[in-house]
């Protein structure tokens, strides 16, 4: 019992300075965010007393609440669109020889060498009226004036979508390789067809992983705001384009804290929920 003890309290220990790195600097951010947005404005950046509830009211107007349900929905299918893609490749991947994995995995992991804003740029340049997109679909004869490609909603999915992808199909790939893959081929062997033994072995078995990709594809969705900025426009105002604009333009500091602690609450509810339909909130890493 003393041993037990003693193994207690050193695994204590070991813990104490990340938690005390986690509370000064994740949960007194945190802290500081949600007091900012109790505040009323002041002059230029700043905040002043009294305490009051104002900021929260102004959620229900028709803008903002616009915003939440269009980032909410291009959240969404972003999620949908990286399993629609992923799944086929993390499966692919994990299926390919050990030197092939090992190339496709660099392939993947190679867009994070490049700074995002500079590889998102890159699809606006795709996306211009004069671009190359245009540019071939006018020399093949398949339009005669070009496509509105840029400032749309369909240019910021694709957007996300490129940015997303690979936090799902890792989480997916981690997955399917610690898979137990005799229970498929005992699957196959009583008769069973590829397509059935996907769907009722596979699937189940890598339901965690999906989980936690959709988790990671679907949260940081809803901030991106550079994304919309480059290819959306004005047209596509996402949540977090709210919360740069009330914070770098109108200087409202405690309204821009507002938004931000909604978006605090929805990371919390979605974690939350993915805790209590089984996942393991160590899965998820921003």
């Amino acid at each position: 019992m003393k041993t037990d003890g003693s193994a207690g309290g050193r695994t204590y220990l070991a813990a104490l300075p990340m938690s005390l790195w986690a509370f000064l600097f994740v949960g007194i951010s945190l802290l500081y965010v949600i007091g900012l947005s109790l505040l009323s404005r002041g002059e230029g950046f700043g905040a002043q007393l009294p305490v009051t509830l104002d900021n929260y009211m102004r959620l229900g107007d028709r803008l903002y609440l616009r915003s939440l349900w269009l980032s909410l929905r291009l959240a969404a299918t972003t999620a949908l669109m990286s399993l629609l893609f992923g799944y086929p490749l993390a499966y692919f991947i994990s299926r390919a020889r050990p030197r092939a994995r090992t190339w496709l995995m660099i392939l993947l992991i190679a867009p994070f060498w490049t700074n995002a804003l500079i590889r998102i740029y890159g699809w606006k340049i795709l996306f211009y009226a004069n671009g190359p997109i245009n540019s071939v679909l006018r020399s093949l004869g398949l339009i005669e004036k070009p496509l509105k490609l840029l400032y749309t909603d369909f240019s910021v999915l694709v957007g996300m979508v490129y940015a997303m992808f690979p936090f799902f199909v890792l989480p997916v790939y981690s997955s399917l390789e610690r898979m137990d893959w005799t229970m498929a081929e005992a699957s196959r062997d009583l008769g069973a067809t590829p397509l059935k033994t996907f769907f009722t072995i596979t699937v189940p078995m890598t339901l965690p992983g999906i989980m936690a990709g959709l988790v990671l594809t679907f949260i940081p969705s809803i901030g991106l705001f550079f994304i919309s900025d480059l290819l959306g426009g004005a047209n596509t105002m996402l949540w977090g384009n709210l919360v740069q604009n009330e914070l770098l333009k109108s200087h409202d500091m405690p309204f821009a804290a507002t938004l931000s602690v909604v978006l605090l609450a929805l990371t919390g509810v979605i974690i939350l929920l993915y805790k209590r339909v089984g996942g393991k909130a160590d899965d998820i890493v921003f």
